[in-house]
């Protein structure tokens, strides 16, 4: 599932290439991916100009030029791809908006969907999530006092969308990884100077992850060279040896999550 740094490499590329367009071709394959019926989708997408794509969470949204937005959440297997027919890729289209002969294709949207929402639903829906954990205003303070209320394990608590915004499985691993921090440590356990180093790792863990611009592969148009150059420290290589001490890394279940940890140096 794209995460933070995916969703924010996602907003990056494509803020440049169609911000300030307008939509010329609507195409639902799946109905299922929208909210609305398709004609009305279509009339009220039409025609109009994307003034600015915002990240929230995992979530993009984009605003319209007629005050609409389009709430895009990948969840499990989705992605997008943007270009012309001769280069999409040979996978299922749900929903795909066209800007002349370019097109912006939304695969694997299974579970995943593209909403038509008024900017007052689009905060009804952010309203029960926590805070952006690379916001300025998220300072160790905030962090500390967010935490200390808690009583679960860590990797629970840093996929709790209610508490951190954008962590799920692949980045809760190598935040936990890097902070030399057991998945099962109980938050309310942990000291100040484990707490700042949690707190120092988040921000580290996502900053590279969207510097190197995540770790899916697939990329976002033909000559992307960004997308997908993070390489998991830990997470997906259970057998391996740990790059800190050389220990074989292990996986668990945790809250029915795949959890990949080292037992040596995670404390």
């Amino acid at each position: 599932m794209p995460e933070l740094p995916e969703m924010e490499t996602y907003k990056s590329l494509l803020q440049p290439i169609i911000g300030g367009q307008s939509i010329t071709e609507v195409m639902i394959n799946r109905e299922k991916s929208i909210n609305v019926p398709i004609e009305e989708f279509a009339s009220l997408v039409l025609h109009q100009k994307i003034n600015v794509i915002e990240r929230r969470a995992k979530y993009l949204v984009f605003h319209l030029q007629n005050g609409s937005c389009l709430l895009l959440h990948l969840m499990l297997g989705g992605r997008m791809f943007y270009g012309k027919e001769e280069d999409r890729p040979d996978r299922t289209v749900q929903v795909q908006l066209s800007f002349g002969n370019h097109h912006l294709y939304f695969i694997g949207l299974r579970l995943g969907y593209l909403h038509l929402l008024s900017p007052e639903m689009i905060q009804q829906e952010f309203q029960h999530i926590g805070p952006e954990p690379l916001d300025q205003s998220f300072s160790l303070h905030t962090f500390q006092t967010i935490i200390k209320d808690k009583r679960g394990g860590l990797k629970t608590t840093l996929l709790n969308q209610e508490v951190i915004a954008g962590i799920g499985n692949r980045y809760s691993d190598e935040i936990l990884w890097h902070a030399q921090l057991l998945p099962e440590r109980k938050t309310n356990e942990l000291d100040t100077d484990e707490l700042a180093r949690l707190y120092e790792s988040m921000q580290y863990i996502l900053q590279k992850g969207i510097q190197q611009g995540g770790y899916m592969e697939e990329p976002l148009f033909k000559g992307d060279g960004k997308t997908g150059d993070y390489e998991m420290y830990v997470h997906s290589r259970e057998g391996e040896n740990c790059r800190r001490c050389h220990s074989l890394i292990v996986m668990k279940e945790i809250s029915s999550r795949k959890t990949y940890f080292c037992q040596d140096c995670q404390h």
